[in-house]
């Protein structure tokens, strides 16, 4: 085996070409002429396909190597094949990756960073017995270093019949070849990494965007997920912890059959969780796990029979890259992205910008299940506190509804009829303002502080008197409006007082409107002063119908112009049971966007 002397550092080869043909024999020009072709076309190359094209077809040809090989290093310990030609695929498969460190000419220029050279097939078993199978009969190789300014990046292949010795001007050519092919590699591999850098940035941004846009994580995640395909990989699966299985809420690929081939290996064969490998060692550990190389021989070693082994070949996995979603120091599920027929693999610098989109997929769902509990909990103390239903009282026919709004949030809208004795009732329909918990808790204590004092004296002065000192010595965050009425069929009237509440409005026998007075006074606890008191008739067949503010009120609209609504729908109210007319009537009005809670009130007086 030979080894050259050390080479001067790669560098523009136009002087050494012409060195290099001064210095040629007649012999050799035409081979010399063809290899400076192939400089000037990896000079040109914008792309790694074309370089290996390049050195595996025309730079081979130029000096007659029917067998020739392009190896890029994968990291410091391996070397993979990413250009061959003129061997079979069996003989191929041992090389496709290997150690830098095994007995080849590729590797053992990588190493040496030096061109080594065998001659015939004695020398070439002699130093490079792994090579006995692959390379049969009498042969000669050659390696060449792919060297950049500060390490060496992988190596070309040659192998010539017979016992073929390359002139010393054949092999200076092949170096300059070499380096050239180095240089190419290193300026397409630097706009590669530009426009991936630029492309992951740009996709971190538009993925943000999504997790940003929607509490329903699950539907976030499966667009996030497409988001992936292709740009970043071939495959990408999400899945949740679910005790002792993982819950795949997402899986993206381009091709709809092959997704469907994924759920059917997932279900039949979903990961055990007590492997020493794959996404429960990812959720154990907390750490990303990188397999480059995904390899016939891995595959057949987790599987447990041989459908398992054929679906995973159908799906061609190559590469795959998982990493945790973590939140508040718990794993509590992992992504996991594979690259199967595009032939690619992931390295160590995708590691981080792997982590970097779990770590905001990760915050939007632990905000989305935080989210989730506390609407939960909101909605129970909302249920807990509305009344399933009225009370059934003699001469009279009442009914409510309560719709809430299509936001992800409940609001504070509530409701009560209260009987007083003598057949007299009250009824009372409020508002707090705000959504969420502390609109609920508002709520709930509002509630029950109107039926504590309408216990003590139910008169509309003295309850909304009550609530305002209550609220000057308890300030609420939340402002609340109230209407509150008492009914008494032996006066056959009603006396309402209003705290910054949409009026009530009246449906008579006669099928004729009447609206009750607007408040004239701010929202309870605001300011301290007399609320007014107002009286009208309501006789035997009339209606009342109470209300909050999201059965009238429209975005650039002013608010008489939904209070006129009710006044136009209410006659379609007579004729009906109660329950069925009001539900009629919210449906009617209320907006298709829901955009807020309707809380509504209806009183018939039937004796």
């Amino acid at each position: 085996m030979a080894v050259s002397g050390d080479r001067p550092d790669p560098r523009p080869g136009q002087p050494r070409l012409l060195d290099a043909f001064d210095d040629a024999a007649p012999g050799t020009s035409s081979t010399l002429a063809r290899l400076a072709r192939v400089t000037s076309e990896l000079a040109t190359a914008d792309s790694v396909e074309a370089v290996k094209q390049i050195i595996v077809t025309h730079a081979a040809d130029a000096v007659g190597a029917p067998i020739a090989t392009l190896s890029l290093r994968d990291d410091e310990d391996t070397l993979r094949i990413i250009g061959l030609r003129g061997l079979e695929e069996h003989q191929a498969d041992r090389w496709r990756r290997y150690p830098v460190g095994t007995a080849t000419p590729s590797s053992r220029a990588v190493v040496t960073g030096k061109t080594v050279t065998a001659v015939g097939r004695t020398e070439m078993l002699e130093h490079f017995p792994e090579l006995r199978t692959t390379l049969e009969g009498d042969q000669s190789v050659v390696g060449l270093p792919l060297r950049s300014a500060d390490h060496t990046m992988g190596a070309i292949g040659l192998s010539f019949p017979g016992d073929r010795r390359l002139t010393s001007a054949e092999l200076e050519f092949l170096e300059i070849v070499a380096d050239t092919c180095a240089q190419a590699l290193e300026r397409i591999n630097a706009l590669e990494e530009a426009a991936n850098q630029t492309a992951k940035l740009a996709f971190l941004a538009d993925a943000a965007g999504e997790l940003a846009s929607s509490l329903d994580y699950e539907t976030t995640l499966a667009r996030v997920a497409r988001l992936a395909v292709p740009r970043f990989a071939d495959w990408c699966a999400i899945d949740l912890v679910n005790g002792t299985r993982l819950h795949r809420v997402a899986v993206a690929h381009v091709d709809p059959a092959k997704v469907e081939l994924a759920r059917t290996l997932q279900d039949a064969y979903p990961p055990d969780p007590d492997s020493p490998v794959g996404p429960w060692e990812v959720v154990r550990s907390g750490n990303p796990l990188l397999i480059a190389e995904i390899t016939p021989e891995m595959l057949e070693a987790v599987a447990t029979d041989e459908e398992q082994v054929r679906i995973a070949r159908e799906l061609q996995l190559c590469s795959a890259l998982t990493v945790p979603l973590a939140a508040r120091g718990k794993v509590f599920g992992v992504i996991t992205w594979v690259y199967a027929e595009s032939g690619r693999h992931f390295g160590s610098d995708d590691v981080a910008f792997a982590e970097d989109l779990a770590r905001r997929a990760a915050v939007a769902i632990d905000n989305a299940e935080l989210h989730s509990q506390t609407l939960a909990a909101a909605v129970e103390l909302q249920r807990a506190v509305l009344p399933e239903a009225l009370p059934a009282l003699p001469g009279w026919e009442l009914a409510s509804h309560y719709s809430p709004s299509g936001r992800t949030e409940v609001g504070g809208d509530f409701y009560d009829a209260i009987p007083l004795g003598g057949g007299r009732i009250a009824v009372f329909v409020g508002d707090v303002m705000g959504r969420g918990v502390h609109a609920a808790a508002a709520m709930a204590q509002m509630r029950a502080a109107v039926r504590a004092y309408a216990a003590v004296d139910p008169s509309p002065e003295a309850v909304l008197r009550s609530l305002d000192i209550m609220l000057a010595r308890y300030p609420s965050e939340q402002l609340v409006t109230l209407l509150y009425l008492v009914l008494n069929p032996r006066h056959d009237e009603l006396m309402v007082a209003n705290a910054g509440h949409p009026p009530a409005v009246l449906l008579r026998s006669d099928l004729s409107t009447e609206q009750l007075p607007w408040a004239d006074g701010a929202p309870l606890g605001v300011g301290r002063r007399r609320r007014g008191l107002s009286r009208m008739s309501f006789r035997t067949g009339d209606t009342l119908v109470a209300f909050t503010d999201g059965l009238i009120e429209r975005r650039d609209e002013d608010i008489e112009q939904g209070m006129k609504r009710v006044h136009e729908a209410m006659p379609a109210m007579a004729g009906s049971s109660l329950d069925t007319a009001l539900d009629h009537l919210v449906t009617q009005l209320r907006l298709e966007l829901h955009d807020d809670d309707v809380a509504a009130v209806a009183v018939r007086r039937t004796g």
